[in-house]
């Protein structure tokens, strides 16, 4: 039976919160945590041996940045195909792609050998490196059609509770590749580990194709450009006070760029690379506790402000996670901010599924997953290098332990701690001073005044978001 003949008939029969919706969302999320894991698990394999095999900070920046560049670049991109074509269909193609990418890198290490492909001064390390990572990334086109499953299939009144399934099952997907891209890389090594990848890529491609997601056509679209960047922006203008929720994650990102590209190199001083996978992976409880909670009791009447407030929690987790060189404060400071990961990202997708029609969901997620996601590349380029040549330097000179000895303490990573004290606190202040902006209270009383599910019927979409059916 073809996907078409599966699903429901055209765009005006598409019925939000069908009969047994949840039965098949629960289906959906089980597979795209599937491939999740598997594509996690390579990349997370990745950073582990540039790192070990480099010693590099620079190498680990570069790659956590470039992954997060090349979600920006494709993010609108991938919510236009969301919009325009049924999510089944698009989650499929997700699944090729991550493949074919897979399959590449396994012929270059095959044909190459790892000799070449850890030269960081050759280009063999770095296509080597982007190919993963761009199979790795593919994977966000299925993560947006996931939050587009929300609305379609789940009643409105559940859609906190469904987002923090959503992170419920993202951290099951962490803890497991944390610790096993760890043991593999240390135990396996990186060709067996391209070679794991590869069979669950398989598997997790063959499920979905038994999966049917009961949704109507999009409208057909005529002339209409691959990349919608202005019916994006329409879209997300439309509701008042959106773009402001949009700038203030990007605001986050980028202190989040910093944890990204010195995290490991962190926890990779103070552990063994098995060990270290292993931490991960107990930390990662953090995201399944987080998103069980919020499954069970939503996220309040005001996810703005519940998010606001658990950004202040996390800045100052941020700050003093590293504010001594002992391997338990750091652990437990992963998991207290993992506990809150699912909190953030739910809350802005919570409010998203609420205030925006369902035709243009997957653009205005894909916007925001562009903008904000360019926002991360941008501190994780930039400390990287900082990190390596003057601050971790200064740090372990004699001047700067005097200096910073007091508040730091001592230890052999202390330049990064400084980096993670200052970020944290920035981080703190910009959630304070959103508080009081005038976007935060409009957006608020929006989505307060939105009690129903926004329509599924497209011309009606269109209609409420102010976006014309040609610019769709």
């Amino acid at each position: 039976m073809t996907e078409e003949a599966a699903s429901a008939g055209p765009a005006d029969q598409t019925t939000l919160a069908p009969p047994g919706g949840m039965r098949i969302f629960i289906q959906v999320l089980v597979n795209t945590a599937a491939a999740n894991i598997t594509t996690s698990f390579l990349w997370f394999a990745l950073t582990f041996w540039a790192y070990l095999e480099t010693q590099s900070v620079l190498a680990t920046g570069v790659i956590g940045g470039a992954y997060m560049l090349l979600i920006a670049l494709f993010g609108m991109l991938f919510g236009t195909l969301v919009d325009r074509h049924r999510k089944h269909r698009v989650m499929v193609l997700s699944g090729f792609v991550t493949l074919a990418a897979f399959l590449v890198a396994g012929v270059m290490w095959v044909a190459l050998g790892e000799p070449a492909l850890i030269d960081l001064g050759a280009v063999w390390f770095w296509v080597f490196s982007a190919i993963i990572l761009l199979g790795a990334v593919v994977e966000n086109l299925r993560s947006i059609a996931l939050s587009t499953t929300v609305t379609l299939l789940v009643p409105q009144e559940r859609h906190a509770n469904a987002n923090g399934l959503v992170g419920t099952v993202q951290g099951m997907a962490f803890m497991v590749t944390s610790v096993f891209s760890g043991l593999a890389i240390g135990f396996l090594g990186m060709g067996w580990t391209l070679l794991i990848a590869l069979v669950l890529t398989v598997a997790a491609l063959v499920h979905l194709l038994f999966i049917r997601i009961p949704e109507g056509a999009p409208a057909a679209v005529d002339a209409a450009p691959l990349i919608d960047f202005r019916g994006s922006i329409r879209a997300v203008v439309a509701v008042s006070g959106l773009f402001a929720l949009i700038i203030f994650s990007t605001l986050n990102n980028l202190i989040g760029g910093v944890y990204m590209a010195l995290m490991d190199p962190y926890g990779l001083t103070l552990f063994p690379v098995e060990w270290w996978g292993v931490v991960l992976g107990v930390t990662a409880t953090g995201f399944i506790i987080g998103g069980a909670l919020i499954a069970k009791f939503g996220l309040g009447r005001n996810p703005i402000r519940t998010m606001l407030l658990f950004v202040i929690v996390m800045g100052l987790l941020g700050s003093l996670f590293t504010i001594r060189e002992w391997w338990w404060l750091y652990a437990l400071g992963i998991w207290l901010y993992m506990c809150l990961i699912p909190v953030i990202e739910a809350s802005e997708q919570t409010v998203i599924q609420r205030v925006v029609p369902f035709a243009t969901q997957g653009r205005v997620f894909g916007f925001a997953q562009a903008f904000e996601a360019a926002a991360a590349p941008v501190t994780a380029f930039l400390i990287a290098p900082i990190a390596q040549f003057w601050i971790i330097p200064y740090m372990n000179s004699d001047a700067g332990q005097q200096d910073w000895a007091w508040l730091l303490g001592e230890g052999e990573a202390r330049g990064i701690a400084l980096v993670f004290l200052v970020s944290g606190l920035v981080m703190v202040v910009l959630a304070i001073l959103a508080f009081f902006t005038r976007s935060y209270r409009v957006l608020s009383a929006e989505y307060a005044g939105n009690e129903e599910s926004v329509p599924a019927d497209p011309a009606a979409a269109a209609a409420e978001s102010g976006v014309a059916t040609r610019d769709a």
